[in-house]
């Protein structure tokens, strides 16, 4: 579904970012996923390249809160391969404090990270679609980011505003043959939902009328989706794939 395809893919070392970056390998796209560490990059392409000595697949670990580095890495993927189809904004932190518990910083801190990040990535990136003739950009959401959720303020806060973003830029880079849409999960088996005792879990699962809890490629198939060209009219989109939970 991706052949011919590059695609970048950001927190894409572990859960839902790492199962995207197999999805898009295993569908025939070139992929450079970015993570915070050598080590962490190191491993999940040594893992990846293990598993299919084929898949053509490189790493990087900039700074994500710095503009000018993403910039770099985002240029440095370009200069590598030529282009860059697909771009996935999927690093991010999540919160749960109480509002009053808050530190100085910490809003500023999820903030920075799961909203300004994008738009560093997203910028130099829409040059590059542009100058090629058009790619697509999918946005790691959340379910909160339809209800919110009690606690944890700046998360939800965080998501909403990625919603925001998606929205907008759908609208206004249209006419460059550049789709943006985003994917909100519901709670999903990632290593620390998946750390978590049974008897924690049981609830959790009853709660979703589809009576399981998601499993990272649940989530990485509908980022699969839109990246191909089956979305090819499909843009502006905030796509749930939380199994009708809705938080």
């Amino acid at each position: 579904m991706l052949r011919g395809k590059t695609a970048v893919v950001t927190g894409g070392t572990r859960g839902i970012g790492f199962a995207i970056v197999k999805k898009y390998l295993e569908n025939g796209a070139k992929v450079v996923l970015f993570g915070s560490r050598k080590e962490t990059v190191d491993k999940a392409l040594s893992s990846l390249r293990n598993e299919n000595p084929d898949w053509e697949v490189d790493g990087a670990y900039p700074d994500l809160s710095d503009a000018r580095n993403v910039e770099e890495a985002i240029e440095a993927v370009k200069e590598k391969f030529g282009r860059i189809d697909i771009l996935v904004n999927n690093a991010g932190i999540s919160d749960s404090t109480k509002v009053d518990n808050y530190e100085q910083g910490q809003f500023e801190k999820v903030i920075s990270l799961n909203v300004n990040s994008i738009f560093y990535a997203i910028r130099p990136t829409v040059k590059i679609m542009k100058e090629q003739g058009g790619g697509c950009i999918i946005n790691t959401s959340s379910m909160v980011s339809i209800s919110g959720q009690p606690g944890g303020v700046a998360y939800p806060t965080s998501k909403f505003a990625v919603n925001g973003l998606t929205l907008s830029l759908a609208r206004e880079l249209g006419p460059s043959n550049i789709r943006v849409n985003a994917v909100a999960p519901g709670i999903t088996r990632t290593d620390m939902v998946a750390a978590l005792p049974k008897e924690m879990i049981e609830p959790m699962a009853a709660a979703i009328p589809l009576r399981r809890i998601g499993e990272p490629e649940d989530v990485a198939n509908a980022f699969v989706f839109l990246a191909s060209d089956m979305a090819s009219y499909v843009t502006g989109e905030v796509l749930s794939v939380d199994g009708a939970m809705r938080a």
